[in-house]
């Protein structure tokens, strides 16, 4: 599951399409985990999603900050995207409040009780489940984004 922050800068490089970081979100016992999968020296950690975004996102500028030019990796330079990636079981625990699992099978065609499984860590979903997903929540958020109140 993706979501996604775009951050821009100021130098020209190549088009910000070739240039995603993908940050990893993992959910532990008590906490979740942040880390660039692509970039190394990126890390976060937070009680809350939020947090361990926010945390990996200051470790960017700190890498940024702290590091000679020539120590800065080249995806840093420049324009380029961020996408949050989420594996299954940490992003059904961070939206449980938001989409019940009756809701999730509406949205996917996927059972109740393989949504249960799936948060809970008892099984990982096949890659088709996750694209299932993956794609529901990417049509739901286009139709959130057409609506006007």
């Amino acid at each position: 599951m993706n979501t996604q922050r775009k951050t821009k800068q100021t130098t020209k490089q190549p088009s910000i399409k070739n240039k995603k970081i993908r940050i990893i979100i993992e959910r532990s016992d008590d906490s979740y985990t942040s880390y660039a999968e692509n970039v190394p020296g990126i890390y976060g950690h937070g009680d809350t999603v939020d947090e361990a975004k926010e945390s990996s996102l200051n470790g960017i500028e700190l890498l940024k900050k702290y590091n000679q030019d020539e120590n800065i990796p080249a995806i840093l330079k420049g324009d380029y995207e961020i996408v949050f990636k989420f594996d299954a079981e940490s992003f059904l625990n961070f939206y449980k409040k938001t989409f019940t699992n009756s809701a999730l099978e509406r949205m996917t065609g996927i059972n109740q009780k393989q949504f249960q499984h799936y948060a809970s860590g008892l099984k990982k979903p096949r890659i088709a489940q996750v694209k299932k997903i993956e794609t529901a929540m990417h049509n739901l958020g286009r139709e959130l984004m057409s609506v006007e109140l």
